[in-house]
């Protein structure tokens, strides 16, 4: 009897251990998919390094001058180091930090991966505009579009993968080069070179036309007053013809800018609104020539234009 409720002990023992070791593993597993949830949600890395800690008060405490510091700390220490000095040089960039941003790339892009140098030059040329250092941005643009056309950075393939905000796409080439020239067309929009940054919205288009860049491409023509060129483009996001019109920011630049062209255009001439025939008002003209001063029938701004253009000549 004595050895049956020795058995029997044992046995109720077991299985207490077996019901408590299945709770425990049950807890354990429910608090580990807890801490994963956490980390997606948040989008920070798991772990406690000093870059994972800077990640934490970048993105969940909201406090960009702690995370710089410890963004700092995971450079210094190797940790993470691509991710680090980018992810700093950003949150600088929103604090108004943007020259001490584009120092701490040129000083530590040495110890970062091959890989990491084309999203740090994408940072460089967003804090260079940042800065208004449109020498420097247009000499990074043109690198970046040599290096496309010697084949280093898509590697012979038609597409290559990019990451924005946090997400994943694919970018093909006529893309990226399109992308690249609209920043480049707006670097010597800011320089006042016009027609430089025509000729490079113009490319742009044909390689992957978009809205925006078409409206940008307005804009160029309304400043070398070559009005009925920019209402023709303009009217093109406006009737759908071109991708992206779509969007209504598009929409409502490329109607700004519609306005903006009618303001510049010159008054109809009287032969237009009258209906006379040319015979008729090339005799008017000249009887007014001959009791009225002589004076342009122009607007200002055109004559103005047309002296800019002799210069141009000369």
């Amino acid at each position: 009897m004595n050895s049956i409720s020795s058995n029997n002990n044992h046995n109720q023992q077991m299985r207490i251990m077996r019901t408590t070791m299945k709770k425990m593993k049950k807890k354990s597993s429910s608090s580990s998919n807890e801490e994963d949830l956490y980390h997606v949600i948040h989008k920070v890395p798991q772990g406690d390094s000093a870059y994972v800690k800077a990640k934490r008060a970048q993105l969940i405490e909201r406090n960009p001058e702690a995370a710089i510091v410890l963004f700092w700390k995971a450079i210094n220490v190797g940790d993470r180091v691509d991710s680090a000095l980018k992810d700093m040089a950003v949150v600088m960039k929103q604090l108004d930090r943007s020259e001490e941003a584009i120092e701490a790339i040129k000083s530590f892009r040495s110890r970062c991966s091959k890989q990491a140098q084309e999203s740090l030059d994408n940072v460089l040329i967003d804090l260079y505009k940042k800065c208004g250092r449109l020498d420097e941005q247009i000499e990074l643009l043109k690198r970046k579009l040599r290096l496309i056309y010697q084949g280093e950075v898509f590697n012979g393939k038609p597409t290559k993968t990019a990451r924005s905000h946090g997400k994943k796409f694919q970018v093909s080439v006529k893309q990226e080069i399109s992308r690249l020239l609209g920043n480049l067309g707006w670097a010597y929009m800011q320089k006042s070179n016009y027609l430089t940054a025509e000729v490079i919205y113009r490319k742009a288009q044909m390689i992957d036309p978009d809205a925006n860049k078409a409206c940008n491409l307005g804009h160029c023509l309304i400043k070398q007053g070559r009005f009925d060129d920019a209402g023709s483009v303009l009217g093109d996001v406006l009737q759908g013809k071109i991708p992206g019109s779509e969007d209504d920011k598009a929409k409502n630049k490329a109607r700004e800018l519609l306005m903006e062209v009618k303001a510049f255009q010159p008054p109809l001439e009287l032969s237009d609104i009258v209906g006379l025939d040319d015979e008729f008002f090339n005799g008017l003209e000249l009887l007014m020539n001959a009791y009225a001063p002589v004076r342009s029938k122009r607007l200002p701004i055109f004559e103005e234009i047309s002296s800019f253009r002799d210069q141009l000549a000369c």
